[in-house]
């Protein structure tokens, strides 16, 4: 079961930030009715819970990026009618929702920001904080009655880029019932970018461990988004993933949490 997200640059705004959304969609609609046999589309529980049945490839439609409203409270009722589950915030940049990581003097979010949080947490459309500025995030978790997630972030106690998770904003994820998903991107798994493999993954994960979160991490991986370490070359490598986790005697029970439950547990939630 994997989010298929819809990614929306920074350059794009209004309506055609909007524009890319709908058509994207209709491109996922195509693309499933075309290999039915292979992957179904979950806009419910009832469907994630089919799609594990069926073994067929779970689609959970997401969006990257806030600007996709492009500043109409509105079309979050469209989005929920695609079937639209998660919604990142932001980008790198600011949108009409708040700023992102490379906002320089963030101010965090916006009054349509906290109406946006509002009618997401109505609709069942889960917050992603990942790429949102350290004042969003704080802004976003002082007024989140729902859990709130970060699709692809690590810790920034292992690796100190900018998009990466304090301890704090784990820990307060973690409280508020949300998941983190591992991102494997070769500049946020280690300080040195071109050294990383698939053990800078496990140390991440370790470290959110310590941090209590066995049954909060999962994969966020960014396959698509960005460059991999050594020793992944896409999906298939997810398998070494877990013989990596398996090697340094982490219990089966808790790779399968890693690998798919634990995600799997909030999404049917």
């Amino acid at each position: 079961i994997q989010c298929f997200a819809i990614f929306i640059p920074d350059k794009l705004r209004k309506n055609k930030a909007l524009t890319l959304v709908k058509d994207a969609y209709k491109l996922l609609i195509n693309e499933i009715k075309d290999n039915q046999e292979q992957i179904y589309f979950c806009k419910t529980k009832d469907d994630i819970v089919k799609s594990k049945e069926l073994k067929k490839c779970g689609v959970i439609f997401t969006i990257e990026g806030g600007g996709a409203l492009g500043g109409n409270i509105e079309n979050l009722d469209l989005f929920k009618n695609m079937g639209v589950k998660v919604i990142t915030l932001t980008w790198n940049g600011r949108c009409e929702i708040g700023d992102g990581i490379e906002v320089f003097n963030s101010k965090g979010i916006t009054d349509f920001g906290r109406l946006a949080i509002k009618r997401m947490e109505e609709l069942d459309i889960v917050v992603d904080i990942s790429h949102a500025s350290e004042k969003l995030f704080f802004d976003v978790a002082a007024i989140a009655s729902k859990p709130i997630i970060a699709t692809h972030s690590n810790s920034k106690t292992i690796c100190k880029h900018k998009r990466n998770l304090t301890d704090e904003q784990f820990k307060i994820i973690k409280s508020l019932g949300g998941i983190v998903g591992l991102n494997f991107s070769n500049k946020f798994l280690n300080n040195d970018p071109q050294s990383s493999t698939i053990e800078d993954i496990i140390l991440n994960a370790e470290y959110f461990l310590s941090l209590g979160g066995e049954k909060n991490i999962c994969i966020g991986s960014d396959f698509d988004g960005t460059d991999m370490p050594k020793g992944i070359s896409g999906i298939e490598s997810i398998v070494d993933v877990a013989e990596c986790f398996l090697k340094h005697n982490y219990k089966e029970s808790l790779v399968n949490d890693i690998l798919f439950q634990n995600a799997y547990n909030f999404f049917a939630k």
